[in-house]
């Protein structure tokens, strides 16, 4: 029976091309010298993390990496879940940047809910942080993979692992 696996991975590698440029940049602007504007990765608990000296230039350190982002890994500025401000020593400011990985559960039953709403003939089953859907044809799983990319734009979905 074909089916085909929909996942979210996060490319760590290319996260970590797009923070170097964007902290080679940072360093490079002539209103950032002088300044605590800094950004850092830290690969191993999946967090960016901005330092600057008011909101605002936490703002344009955003506005520097996120198209980074966006042309080393398409959709992945969608991937970061902002945190809050914090105050830190003195007057200078840092906010950190989750980097989620994985469908998490609530995104999970949302997409299967999706699909057995459509009416198509695919059976959607959750495993871990993927999904698996699977059809008796070939068109359907493809249906299904149309109509879960038009539906969910908020969140980067990759679709593989297709078998017949």
């Amino acid at each position: 029976m074909p089916s085909f696996d929909i996942t979210s991975e996060a490319d760590m590698v290319a996260i970590h091309n797009a923070v170097d440029v964007a902290a080679r940049q940072i360093g490079n602007r002539y209103d950032f010298k002088g300044t605590s504007a800094k950004i850092e990765l830290n690969e191993k608990d999946k967090l960016i993390t901005l330092y600057g000296d008011t909101e605002f230039q936490l703002g344009q350190i955003k506005d520097i990496l996120f198209p980074a982002l966006e042309k080393k890994e398409p959709e992945s500025s969608k991937r970061m879940e902002a945190q809050e401000v914090q105050k830190i020593s003195g007057n200078k400011v840092k906010q950190v940047l989750k980097i989620k990985d994985g469908i998490d559960a609530d995104l999970a039953k949302r997409i299967v809910k999706l699909i057995k709403d459509s009416g198509l003939k695919v059976q959607a089953s959750i495993q871990g942080d993927t999904l698996r859907v699977s059809g008796v044809k070939r068109d359907t799983l493809q249906e299904a993979i149309a109509h879960v990319r038009k539906s969910v734009t908020d969140y980067p979905l990759k679709f593989g692992n297709f078998r017949d």
